[in-house]
């Protein structure tokens, strides 16, 4: 067995000598001393370096250059609406009715002129294309003339009219409708039974060829028809079991819109120069008519037909398709190979897949110039 030797007094030695060199004076001092060489650090480093912008400092400079940006813009747009005089004041001799006059004047900010923007009214935000032509304005005027309260005038196309301008009525809303016209005749109303179930021409689909796309696409269950005419796209949609809305306005005072909801079938009073009136992506199909696309635009602004036009209804059209949903152009008049070509262009811009392609010709009757037509269902695609 071995032995243990403790040193006891060696040890209190030792503990008396720690305790000496470890007082409490001594700790106090060196605690205060290194706050002290601490705090002058921290001041020698902060008065020595320049604050450098993190990422939260660029993201809010970068806020602020595009909140001044576009407050530039709307300075910009206001002064151009006043210099122009597109929104008209109260003239000397009445012309214009005061209903009209109250929706369409500048109103004062409530809280005083901005300060970003330096604007003291706020100008209406419709109906500027109105004011591009006498003639749309004389419409315009037509259109608001009405006792409140009372039965609408008999001036149904006036509105028809104005809306395929551009022109939105907007400000008559207080008269009563009339009762239903007589009884809508079914001849010469566009009604075609067989198109797009029985093949006529080769530029010309098929509705169940298209519908085949959907087991790829996703089921199609609600679309878009585009400057629809009678609807007949739409009933033959209704059979297959897909709901579709159609943009109608009346031609030569047909009441197609009337004929429409008389079929049982959903008519919207729509120009295809408006934006469309529905959300973002809430449509399985959108299917633009032979005309459709150069109706586009704001014929008010000269606009209509043009490539820039164009190129603003193919955005709203891309705008309420999903994701994955399908184009379809009908038998679109191409009345050159260069607008074809503008179509194309700005089709490819877009991304769509091409599901189904075709380019025809037809003789034009009593002419030696062949029409060029051109037919296509594209997928949109998942962007981001």
């Amino acid at each position: 067995m071995g032995s243990v030797s403790l040193n006891v007094a060696a040890s209190r030695r030792g503990g008396r000598r720690l305790s000496h060199l470890c007082s409490p004076a001594l700790l106090n001092l060196l605690v205060l001393l290194s706050l002290l060489s601490t705090n002058l650090l921290a001041l020698l480093a902060f008065l020595s370096t320049r604050p450098r912008p993190g990422p939260t400092t660029t993201a809010a400079s970068v806020v602020g250059s595009h909140s001044s940006a576009i407050s530039a813009q709307i300075a910009a747009i206001a002064r151009e609406i006043d210099s122009s005089r597109m929104v008209p004041h109260r003239p000397a001799d009445g012309s214009l009715p005061p209903e009209l006059l109250l929706f369409l004047s500048p109103h004062a900010l409530p809280l005083g002129r901005d300060a970003r923007t330096g604007l003291t009214h706020m100008p209406a935000s419709v109906a500027h294309t109105c004011f591009r032509s006498p003639s749309t304005l004389a419409l315009l005027a037509s259109f608001t003339y009405y006792a409140p309260h009372a039965a609408c005038p008999r001036n149904a196309t006036l509105q028809h009219r104005l809306v395929s301008k551009g022109c939105e009525p907007l400000p008559r809303r207080r008269c009563l409708s009339r009762g239903p016209r007589a009884p809508l005749p079914a001849s010469n109303m566009g009604l075609d039974n067989r198109r797009w179930v029985k093949p006529r021409n080769d530029h010309e689909f098929l509705i169940e060829d298209v519908l085949r796309f959907s087991s790829a696409s996703g089921k199609i269950r609600i679309g878009f028809d585009v400057a629809g005419a009678a609807a007949n796209f739409a009933a033959r949609m209704r059979e297959r079991g897909v709901t579709i809305v159609t943009s109608v306005l009346d031609n030569a005072g047909k009441p197609m819109n009337e004929f429409v909801a008389a079929r049982g079938l959903f008519p919207l009073l729509l120009s295809p120069a408006h934006r469309f009136p529905f959300y973002d992506g809430v449509f399985d199909l959108v299917h633009v008519g032979t005309t459709a696309l150069d109706e586009g635009g704001a014929p008010a602004l000269g606009l209509a037909g043009t490539e820039e036009a164009l190129g603003f209804f193919m955005f709203d059209v891309d705008r309420v398709l999903r994701a994955g949903g399908l184009l379809w152009i009908d038998s679109y008049i191409c009345h050159s190979e260069e607008r074809r070509q503008v179509v194309v262009r700005l089709i490819v811009r877009f991304g769509y897949k091409k599901l189904k392609w075709v380019v025809g010709e037809k003789a034009s009757t009593g002419s030696a110039r062949t029409t060029m037509y051109f037919s296509a269902v594209l997928q949109k695609p998942a962007r981001g």
